[in-house]
């Protein structure tokens, strides 16, 4: 039984990573290229904690110019299916995979064409529910709701932890937004919180491989 357990583990694992490669191939060529979460530089370890905007999140902004609000510009708003949101002067403005101040500054680049000194602010209203897919070999595989606490280690508890025959050093997080990445971590760094590796903030859509 334990071997057919495992058997069926590794191609929930297999089908499922080869699923989330056809969105991620842009940045990653296969499946074996990762950088270890100790590696990651500390400003980029920072930004991959922040939050992504995604489908269905409701979004207020706020536009400015010259330090004076521009009332008809302010808006309050859904992302759309297709990742965008409308605003005026500038029309349809790509919103989904991107962290609020990377769209902050965008919309106030695009709107120095049409006002003096532009300003945003943008708050996040609204957040979907944040569901991420634990793979391999975890004792419950599936897909996980994490809105009170989207914290690597607490997702692996969810999932009731590690198999027997998990490699403790190869944990994985598969990430296609904003851009795509392969992390890997130890389960000691995880379970010792060794650089915050245990407080990773998970987002919605990653994927979590333990081979």
């Amino acid at each position: 039984m334990a071997s057919k357990d495992l058997a069926i583990r590794r191609t929930w694992v297999a089908a499922a990573f080869s699923l989330r490669l056809g969105a991620v191939s842009v940045g990653c060529a296969g499946p074996g290229e990762y950088v270890w979460f100790h590696d990651l530089p500390p400003e980029a370890a920072q930004r991959a904690n922040e939050y992504v905007i995604g489908v269905g999140d409701v979004l207020s902004i706020k536009v400015t110019a010259a330090g004076a609000v521009r009332e008809e510009m302010t808006l309050r708003q859904r992302v759309r299916a297709d990742g965008r949101i409308g605003v005026l002067l500038i029309g349809d403005v790509e919103a989904k995979g991107k962290r609020p101040g990377a769209l902050k500054a965008e919309l106030e680049g695009r709107l120095k064409d049409y006002m003096v000194a532009p300003g945003v602010v943008i708050n996040v209203d609204e957040v979907q529910p944040s569901t991420v897919i634990l793979l391999g070999e975890v004792m419950r595989p599936g897909a996980y709701a994490l809105d009170l606490d989207p914290r690597l280690v607490h997702a692996l508890a969810m999932a009731g932890g590690l198999t027997e025959y998990a490699s403790r050093g190869q944990i994985f997080v598969v990430r296609s937004e904003p851009k795509p990445v392969r992390i890997r971590f130890t389960y000691e760094a995880i379970y010792r919180n060794v650089g915050g590796a245990g407080d990773f903030v998970l987002h919605r859509g990653d994927l979590v491989e333990v081979e």
